[in-house]
């Protein structure tokens, strides 16, 4: 089936509605021919979405400003509007390759509101290279299904229209309209495993199988079916929270059987794939054998038990600078901890401060005590802690307030008697709201 814009619209029309239309256009053969198909869509269809164009720009060649340029000239010329996002790729032992997708498929994320849809350039030809290449590393079922042809991307949607057609397709579509693109030179480096496949097997394969393309893809949906009546029959466990509001599944779920599954259902509803196979083997191995507080580290988070539940996390959080100020109209923002504020008492306790008056926020060192109000006698804040439920990953974070050398309230867990907590708070008296951050990104 030729390529064109009557071809494209059924695709294109669940998309009707959305707020807006987005491309990731990279300058690239693909996403110029997708963004020269989109427009000309509209250009049939006067009540489809306005169309905007966002380039990521990683900084990982020398040439990086040019394609930028090359972008900003493409769009000037079809009329579309341009967004331009610079990214920080930071490898941290995942690879550059797998940096650089995180980072740019974050800044697509941000880029959306409810009710708009990314549009992604992935082909025939990216869906047989992805399925293969998870296949040789081990994939389970949900790997081989390859890659959706949409799913949630922040508060939108990710779309990948041009799934149904081969490479070839999009070659003749950019000749037929004189189109020019931006070659990467790094597509063409055999040193990266996509490229190895593309351009020293599958021509091979081509070669003693020429319709080697349609059948991995009949056998990717028919494993997306098996994996949807999967799904029915063994839905995932309910996502439980720590004390403080971590997301986590609980351990029972996890000892049956089929926890290798379950686990793997519940990674998928916070778009997450599975770690490899022989520490999460390892880690559910520990699980059964009980005791202990196993821990499983993978792509910039972990998985870690803590109680009766398994809690995603950031592999490693940053301790916030320390010391800090904290003043009434000054929320105080910590990194990998959230924000701090404080919020008038009213008539419920709170912390008496005169006119120009803050807190000094300090991290535990050990030692500190607590009276928390209402409580008979001090008690060790480790103590407390334990004795709350506040998991082992916060406890070192926690944000102390301190008013001189008086320890007042321990973020907004519990206000500490001193001379300047009030039972009843009055005009002058705050609150500590601590606004948690739970995210299980690891940035």
């Amino acid at each position: 089936m030729i390529l064109d814009a009557d071809a494209l619209a059924p695709v294109l029309e669940p998309h009707g509605a959305a707020g807006g239309w987005f491309v990731a256009f990279s300058g690239g053969l693909d996403s110029t021919v997708l963004l020269h198909l989109l427009q000309r869509c509209r250009g049939e269809q006067p009540a489809a979405p306005p169309l905007v164009a966002i380039h990521v720009n990683h900084r990982l060649q020398a040439a990086a400003g040019d394609w930028e340029r090359h972008c900003a000239r493409v769009c000037a010329a079809l009329g579309v509007p341009l967004l331009l996002r610079t990214v920080a790729v930071t490898a941290a032992g995942r690879g550059t390759e797998a940096a650089a997708r995180d980072a740019r498929y974050q800044a697509l994320a941000a880029a959306l509101q409810a009710g708009d849809v990314m549009f992604l350039a992935h082909h025939q030809d990216d869906q047989v290279e992805t399925l293969l290449l998870r296949w040789l590393r081990g994939a389970g079922l949900r790997g081989l299904q390859g890659m959706p042809e949409t799913r949630p991307l922040g508060r939108g949607l990710l779309s990948r229209p041009l799934l149904g057609w081969p490479r070839a397709a999009l070659e003749d579509y950019a000749r037929r309209h004189g189109l020019e693109w931006i070659e990467d030179p790094s597509n063409t480096d055999t040193g990266f495993d996509r490229n190895y496949l593309r351009h020293e097997v599958l021509p091979l394969l081509a070669r003693r199988w020429p319709g080697y393309r349609g059948s991995v893809t009949r056998s990717a949906l028919q494993l997306g079916s098996a994996a949807a009546a999967l799904d029915r029959l063994l839905p995932a466990p309910p996502t439980c929270t720590s004390q403080l509001g971590d997301p986590g599944v609980p351990v029972a779920s996890l000892l049956q059987s089929a926890g290798w599954l379950v686990l793997e259902q519940w990674l998928t509803g916070f778009g997450l794939s599975m770690p490899p196979r022989a520490p999460t083997a390892e880690f559910l191995r520990q699980l059964q054998a009980g005791g202990g507080s196993p821990e499983l580290a993978w792509k910039g988070r972990c998985l870690r038990r803590f109680g009766d539940a398994v809690y995603l996390l950031p592999a490693a959080a940053p301790a916030f600078a320390d010391p800090g100020q904290l003043a009434p109209g000054a929320p105080l923002a910590l990194p990998g901890v959230g924000t701090l504020e404080l919020e008038p008492a009213g008539d419920r306790p709170g912390i008496a401060l005169g006119a120009g008056e803050f807190l000094v926020v300090h991290r535990r060192t050990g030692g500190e005590r607590c009276l928390p109000l209402g409580r008979a006698g001090h008690r060790p804040l480790k103590k407390l802690l334990q004795e709350a439920g506040v998991p082992p990953w916060w406890r070192e974070r926690l944000p102390l307030l301190y008013l001189g050398e008086e320890l007042v309230a321990v973020a907004d867990l519990w206000l500490c008697a001193s001379s300047r907590t009030l039972v009843a708070g009055g005009p002058d008296s705050w609150r500590p709201v601590w606004r948690r951050n739970t995210s299980t990104s690891p940035d």
